[in-house]
């Protein structure tokens, strides 16, 4: 049975972790974590003089370098002068050239957040009028690209990687102590080092060209390796690997002189240990909490100790569970994992879910902080398919129990027999006297025999003699073997033994995809930032409009869904001053992340149905990425103007929207 199983075990596992790759390269590129909330000039804005600089508002701070704010004019050269500087709380500003001419003018940003993740956009204002520009940015690869993608492997390795090692660690130490002489856990932990240790070398090589330009030939800059050890990333990872050298001595006194121990010689190293490997964990958690999301946004003092918490229950339940997988299939007939490890380590998983529950609830309420946002942002969508994984582990981890609660009965009702046996066993060997009597007769006993022949040795004795203990050596190898053999096939056909096994290798796959997840997660703007980022941009060009033209600006926000791929968004309409007589549109179309992003076609159309009058159509000139403008639209006569917008993703993917709107 078990020469059918290890295949079965191999293909899983595989079929597993491609599983979870997949989750990964189907993952976007690093998304923002720091929305722009605010900008003046305001996205869309016509002001009658050029402005002194340029100001951007962040929704946390941001790291600049010194082309992380850009100003290019209508022909697309640069007009910002000076280096950006952060001229209050979550504003930055970058100060302009004097005597610029009157056009449509693009800034583009590029920055990293916080909580480390790089942050990239544009948008345009204009100087008294709007005009055509050739102005391009390119696209935004920081966070992207094959960097991105080595990126995101290499965070999903390191996560991998410590849960193996302190989870399996842990699991070693406080359930199953005689794991720590099987060579196959000796393997698990130490590929968790060593995963661990070569992940956060690429991440800290990676860094650089992550949040710059996105090239793999910057991975390797030395330039930019001295600028990510001054950042707040840098120092977490390098202290990363400071704490890797502490734990590879914990690894070796643990399979090294731990293992020699006798049981009852482990207790005070096992103290020691657990001490010496719990402050080494906690340090290597700490490095994730004090450089992502915890770190910034709401309550950090809380968020980084809960998201340490959260760590270590993580790994105590994930890395335990490979370890008990990897002990239930590979370790020895001699040294089988013990009923009582298995309810040891259901004990520390019930209290690692337990403090899932609580931990994860405060960081999603943080994270995501409305029902709206738990469905609407992608954020949220990800948490709910984690909360049903989870939920899923849990399900599996009762099963798990219950084979457990059988295999302990099991164990109890065969404890009388084996003790039975073990006193025939005893028996057998201490023979009476009447035996010990009959030993030394002559003829009874190999010995007495060759004594009764007398004499020296034969020629040729000595080789005899080597040739036969030669091949009893080989009996008894072939003998341990059959036991071994025999003790092996009685294990794997316990029933009970063979439904647990099936089950925690069920609760391994799913912790492997629900790893993934976590992954992704970790990468993914949080909900409430993406939702405070829609509410703070809901009137990219309004207020700017008012405040250039009056009063009476009219902005019309019209949802469409096309059906096609990428087909859902936002038009949104800027009427300026919304009177009879002429007026300037400014159109935007915003992607479900409320950034501005191109359509393949866009028109509009106005009908005064009262009147039957129209459709007045409306041909807006495209002026930048989402960013169409139409000047002198006339408007006959006041009333209520039906506005159509039609909206095309594809060849074959359009759809019509309308929305009615009082006019002069």
């Amino acid at each position: 049975m078990s020469q059918t199983i290890a295949p079965r075990f191999r293909t899983l596992m595989l079929l597993l972790m491609a599983v979870a790759g997949v989750l990964l390269a189907g993952a976007a590129p690093a998304s923002a974590h720091a929305a722009l909330t605010g900008s003046d000039p305001q996205q869309g804005a016509v002001v009658d003089k050029a402005p002194a600089q340029v100001s951007l508002t962040f929704s946390e701070q941001v790291a600049m370098s010194d082309d992380s704010l850009r100003v290019l004019d209508p022909k697309g050269n640069r007009v910002d002068a000076g280096k950006p500087a952060n001229v209050s709380g979550t504003t930055y500003a970058v100060r302009l050239r004097s005597g610029l001419p009157d056009g449509t003018y693009t800034v583009a940003y590029q920055v990293v957040s916080a909580d480390s993740h790089p942050v990239g956009g544009a948008y345009t204002f204009s100087i008294g009028a709007p005009s055509k520009t050739s102005a391009a940015v390119g696209d935004q690869t920081a966070g992207g690209g094959i960097v991105g993608g080595l990126y995101g492997i290499g965070r999903y390795v390191s996560y991998a990687g410590f849960v193996v090692l302190a989870g399996g660690a842990a699991f070693v130490l406080a359930c199953w102590q005689r794991g720590s002489g099987v060579r196959a856990v000796q393997r698990l932990v130490v590929s968790g080092w060593v995963a661990l240790t070569a992940s956060t070398l690429a991440l800290l090589l990676l860094r650089g060209s992550y949040t710059t330009s996105g090239k793999i030939g910057d991975v390797f800059d030395l330039t930019l390796l001295g600028q990510v050890l001054q950042t707040k990333t840098g120092a977490a990872l390098v202290s990363r690997l400071l704490l890797l050298a502490a734990a590879a001595l914990f690894v070796a006194v643990l399979f090294g002189e731990y293992q020699k121990r006798a049981d009852d010689e482990k207790r005070d190293l096992t103290f020691g240990l657990a001490i010496g490997g719990t402050v080494v964990a906690v340090g290597l958690a700490a490095s994730w909490a004090m450089s992502e999301h915890a770190s910034t946004g709401l309550q950090p003092g809380i968020a980084m100790p809960v998201d340490v918490v959260h760590l270590l229950a993580v790994a105590a339940w994930l890395g335990g569970l490979v370890a008990l997988l990897v002990g239930l299939y590979r370790a020895p007939a001699e040294t089988p994992v013990e009923t009582a490890a298995v309810r040891r380590f259901s004990q520390v998983a019930f209290g690692s879910v337990l403090a899932l529950v609580a931990t994860g609830t405060y960081q999603s309420w943080r994270q995501v902080g409305s029902w709206s946002a738990l469905t609407d942002t992608r954020y949220g969508q990800l948490l709910l398919v984690k909360v049903g994984l989870v939920a899923l582990m849990v399900g599996v981890a009762w099963t798990s129990r219950r084979w457990t609660g059988r295999l302990a009965q099991t164990a109890a009702a065969k404890a009388p027999a084996k003790a039975r046996t073990k006193v025939a066993a005893t028996a057998g060997r201490n023979p009476g006297p009447d035996a010990k009597a009959g030993a030394g007769k002559p003829g009874t006993g190999r010995t007495e025999t060759g004594k009764a022949g007398g004499g020296k040795a034969k020629p040729g004795g000595k080789t005899a003699k080597g040739e036969a203990a030669r091949r009893a050596a080989q009996l008894a190898r072939q003998q341990a073997a059959v036991d071994t053999a025999r003790r092996k096939r009685l294990r794997d056909a316990d029933p009970h033994r063979f439904g647990l096994r099936r089950s925690v290798l069920m609760e391994a796959g799913v912790a492997v995809v629900l790893l993934a997840v976590t992954t992704v997660l970790t990468q993914t703007e949080p909900g409430r930032t993406e939702t405070e980022a829609r509410t703070a941009t809901s009137s990219p060009a309004s207020s700017s409009s008012s405040s250039s033209s009056g009063v009476g600006a009219v902005t019309l926000d019209m949802p469409f869904d096309t059906g096609g791929k990428d087909g859902k968004g936002v038009v949104r309409i800027d009427i300026d001053p919304a009177r009879v007589g002429g007026n300037e549109l400014h159109i935007f179309s915003l992607g479900p992340n409320g950034r501005l992003r191109d359509i393949t076609e866009l028109k509009i159309a106005f009908t005064l149905a009262a009147k039957d009058l129209g459709p007045l159509p409306v041909n807006p000139d495209h002026v930048t990425t989402g960013h169409w403008v139409a000047s002198g639209v006339q408007i006959p006569m006041a009333g209520d103007w039906q506005v159509a917008v039609t909206v095309r993703t594809s060849d074959i993917d359009q759809v019509t929207v309308t929305k009615n709107t009082q006019i002069g």
